[in-house]
């Protein structure tokens, strides 16, 4: 029987290799529908397959789809499938038939049930500009096409999302809301068992299409994956060895696991290893830009006022003291550095100069120098520390502390004039980031939390998510991000960073700045 729980982390060769981490957020479905939270998509991505793929660099590639090309003036994608893909063998599914190959027609069902609105999916976003009439087209098995309202080159991006995973008709119509823990995919693993809050367990598709220097993949086993709560217990647990792997840092061990540098700490240098890469996150203050009834005198829609607060701020010290150097200081524009197009920071953002910071707040006759911030219980030593480098230009920063519910209605409907958030990319393509300052994409019906409007910004973002050609587009994107920073209606922080421990021995987890577990390609040696 597989050694699944309790194996040791030393492998031999007649011992299966087992890949084991903890989630202690747990996992809601492994139905790709509801791919809306990362631990959930960490599990899809090993049972699913779409037609494209991101690989370390953020580079688009061919998954199901082997080829592809972009028609009607950016209106039409047309993809040319594999004819070696299989779905996993599952009897309930398949009867005795067991499985059955990969078509088009596949495609079609699985995307048009994201659309339907009885599947409830959150990911029907993704879809949002399909033409309604005839968004899908399968002239034969082997080709997909689909059609557009208008122009949007970054949809290609799109399609690496977890929601658009190949899955097939039979299994839902067999599970129906069962599908969620009885999934059906093409991907290097398949699904053997889960015990919900306790452990779910996938297998080595034996099977599966994709291969790497002449080996078929996955090169590993299986997975196994814990649900510990507690993430101080779960912390001690992987001391012990008993997990391979742990991603991110809470403040009940990060001190211990990291010195003050941010790097590992001297004494688990022997047996495990650290990786840190830029994560497409952006920590940022959002500042409500649209005179409201409220508060028609908000001080903060003097755009000088706003810029003297990006001023003010000493990023750096934000990194260095309350993140242990995690993260980089936010000193470009939203776009965070591990973007592509954007890693070398093109945009010029705000250097910390209080002095001029003062003087700009010295030079306005503002009356009351009161702001409020809204934020959550997690976040209150940036803000508090924020504060104290307001107060020493003349802003009188009062902190409202609220629960992450309320704090996400205020910001959702701009009743909060000043808010701190996180900008987490669903997609790599800087659209992703340009989307909130969009005059159409006003909250609560779309992401632009700050009501910012500008006729320019408008106008340059609809011809940049048309251009063809990728240089150009990525031209227009720095453009728009320059614009943002301009007019201030954020005040970037810092860019986050995603930091992983693992057993020494794991090789090959390709890794890249979308934080998404990639296991197929992983190796252990001893």
């Amino acid at each position: 029987m597989m050694c699944i729980v309790g194996c040791s982390q030393k492998k031999t060769h007649n011992t299966k290799i087992v890949f084991r981490y903890n989630e202690s957020a747990g996992i809601t479905s492994l139905d790709p529908a509801f791919a809306s939270r990362t631990e959930n998509i960490w599990a899809l991505n090993q049972l699913y397959n779409g037609l494209v793929q991101l690989n370390e660099k953020l580079e688009i590639k061919p998954s199901i789809a082997h080829s592809w090309e972009i028609a009607n003036n950016g209106k039409t994608f047309i993809f040319h499938l594999r004819n070696d893909v299989y779905f996993h063998k599952n009897k309930i599914a398949f009867g005795d038939k067991l499985n059955r190959k990969v078509t088009a027609k596949d495609f079609e069902y699985s995307f048009s049930r994201i659309i339907n609105n009885k599947t409830a999916s959150p990911g029907k976003w993704v879809f949002a500009n399909v033409d309604s009439i005839k968004p899908f087209e399968t002239p034969n098995d082997s080709t997909f096409i689909i059609h557009l309202q208008k122009t949007f080159i970054p949809f290609l991006n799109l399609l690496s999302n977890a929601y658009c995973a190949v899955i097939p008709h039979e299994a839902i119509e067999k599970f129906g809301v069962d599908f969620r823990s009885n999934p059906v995919g093409t991907g290097p693993f398949y699904f053997k068992s889960w015990d919900e809050g306790e452990k779910l367990v996938l297998l080595k598709n034996g099977a599966y299409f994709e291969m790497e220097n002449g080996k078929r993949l996955p090169f590993i086993d299986a997975v196994a994956i814990s649900f510990i709560k507690d993430k101080q217990t779960a912390y001690l647990e992987f001391l012990k060895g008993n997990f391979d792997f742990m991603s991110g840092l809470d403040g009940s061990y990060k001190d211990d696991i990291l010195d003050k540098q941010g790097r590992l700490n001297a004494k688990y240098s022997k047996a495990f290893a650290m990786h840190k890469m830029p994560f497409l996150k952006t920590d940022y203050l959002g500042i409500v830009v649209e005179k409201s009834n409220d508060n028609p005198q908000n001080i903060l829609l003097n755009k000088k006022v706003r810029q003297a607060i990006n001023y003010a701020i000493d990023r750096k010290k934000i990194i260095k003291f309350l993140r242990n150097n995690i993260g980089t200081p936010a000193l470009g524009g939203f776009v965070p550095n591990g973007m592509p197009g954007f890693e070398a920071m093109p945009v010029a953002g705000y250097e910390y100069n209080p002095a001029k910071a003062k003087l700009i707040i010295d030079e306005i006759n503002l009356g009351s120098k009161k702001i409020t911030i809204t934020t959550t219980a997690t976040y209150v030593d940036v803000c508090e520390y924020i504060q104290k480098q307001l107060a020493a230009i003349g802003l009188n920063l009062t902190i409202d502390v609220v629960l992450p519910a309320i704090n996400t209605e205020l910001t959702a409907n701009a009743k909060a004039p000043m808010f701190r958030k996180s900008w987490v990319a669903d997609y790599a393509d800087a659209e992703n980031y340009l989307q909130p300052f969009y005059s159409k994409n006003f909250s609560p019906n779309g992401p632009n939390y700050t009501h910012f409007s500008n006729k320019l910004f408008d106008a340059t973002y609809n011809n940049a998510v048309a251009e063809l050609d990728d240089a150009k587009r990525i031209k227009l994107y720095i453009f728009l991000d320059s614009l943002v920073m301009s007019e201030a209606p954020v005040i970037p922080l810092y860019y986050d960073d995603a930091v992983v421990f693992y057993a020494k021995g794991w090789k090959n987890f390709h890794f890249n700045s979308m934080h998404l577990l990639q296991l197929k390609y992983l190796v252990f040696n001893k």
